[in-house]
């Protein structure tokens, strides 16, 4: 999928599951559960046990889905991740060389960004979208929203501080997706096991999503 079609297919799901775990299977589970309740793309993070392995295997599982990968630090885990199959990669920062390589391998990046200078940074060298990151310490949807005069061309994602109730609000506010990663998955919910509440809460928020 070249960048153009996973942008459009982004738009129209809006959202993006983000899992992180010390145990392979119960990423295995959280990821199945979510794709269970609607969602299109899940982020598998690379600091997940046997993350390269889990990609492939879903990406097997569930081929019509977007499977990808972040918490990227370094060019190596960039090249891993690519020669994994994962099919969108995400970064918490910006590094050029790493956007190069994603562009150069033709797989949508999505570097992560503080500032308008930094925005524009990881936009100029190539990225597909730009992750804003924290959004939580840096004013919420109102910081997103005044960015959108002078770099709305530029497709945005905030995560670290998106939620099930405020997701909506950053849709409404400018973002062209959102990345949730602990709000989707309760402890309580994860420790018993209830995979079906977990999908419910997951398709109660797409479904109010792709409304948009």
């Amino acid at each position: 999928m070249n960048n153009q079609s996973w942008l459009t297919l982004l738009k129209k799901h809006r959202a993006i599951a983000v899992i992180r775990s010390s145990e392979k299977e119960l990423a295995r589970q959280m990821a199945s559960a979510v794709i269970a309740g609607g969602f299109q793309f899940v982020e598998i993070t690379w600091n997940t046990q046997k993350a390269a392995e889990l990609i492939a295997e879903l990406r097997s599982q569930f081929p019509t889905f977007s499977i990808g990968t972040g918490t990227l630090l370094n060019l190596e885990q960039l090249q891993q991740a690519i020669d994994c199959g994962a099919q969108f990669l995400f970064t918490p920062h910006t590094d050029v060389a790493m956007i190069k390589t994603a562009v150069d391998a033709g797989v949508p990046i999505v570097p992560g960004a503080f500032s308008p200078t930094e925005i524009v940074t990881a936009w100029q060298a190539g990225a597909t979208c730009v992750k804003v990151f924290p959004i939580s310490g840096l004013g919420g949807a109102a910081y997103l929203k005044s960015l959108q005069g002078p770099l709305g061309h530029i497709p945005l994602i905030p995560t670290g501080g998106v939620t099930v109730e405020n997701a909506k609000v950053f849709i409404d506010a400018g973002a062209i997706a959102v990345g949730l990663a602990g709000d989707l998955f309760p402890k309580q919910l994860v420790a018993n096991g209830d995979w079906r509440a977990i999908g419910q809460i997951a398709r109660n928020l797409t479904e109010k999503l792709t409304t948009c």
